[in-house]
């Protein structure tokens, strides 16, 4: 019986890792106009002002997400900040940090890179909330690798957050929404 139930309790915990992995969102498509972006590293939007209230508050609210601390990116630009895991988080797909123990970072003007799965990377670039990063192809685990674009109000924030809350969630395997 003890194997059996490690064997169920192994198996229950990769069905949730890959339901979670395979996750979509309904994303509704951005009214805002898209922001131009560099295509070479560094990987900046151009032309566009931050909210200085939005990012703040985006920055609030990350730091409640479980096992997550703010702090300097450790691959961004200078002024970046990076959305760090615990190292006692286990980690479902660990190849798609990009710096350290890194799964996001907010830039200075607004914009983020973040870790998402390529599923939800490929909806967020068709309903024009984020492009590609130029490195998004390098390794297969970079596929949803993403900027997402600098919110603009307080509706577009909320679609930002919902999409950080899904690169943890790829990044670590655990639902913010439980």
């Amino acid at each position: 019986m003890i194997k059996l139930s490690k064997i169920s309790a192994v198996l229950v915990a990769a069905l949730t890792a890959s339901s979670l992995s395979a996750q979509t969102l309904d994303l509704p498509t951005r009214q805002t106009p898209i922001p131009q972006t560099t295509n070479s590293v560094p990987h900046v939007q151009l032309g566009v002002q931050p909210v200085p209230s939005l990012s703040d508050e985006l920055l609030r609210r990350v730091a409640e997400f479980p096992g997550v601390t703010l702090g300097p990116t450790q691959i961004s630009l200078p002024g970046a900040t990076g959305f760090q895991l615990s190292e006692s988080i286990s980690l479902t797909n660990p190849d798609a940090l990009v710096g350290g123990l890194e799964f996001a970072h907010l830039h200075p003007d607004g914009s983020l890179h973040a870790s998402l799965s390529p599923e939800v990377g490929r909806q967020a670039v068709e309903a024009g909330w984020a492009t590609l990063h130029p490195w998004a192809g390098r390794r297969s685990a970079w596929a949803g690798f993403v900027m997402i674009y600098t919110p603009q109000n307080e509706a577009e924030l909320e679609v930002v957050v919902e999409l950080v809350a899904s690169a943890y969630t790829h990044v670590t395997g655990l639902s913010l929404t439980e």
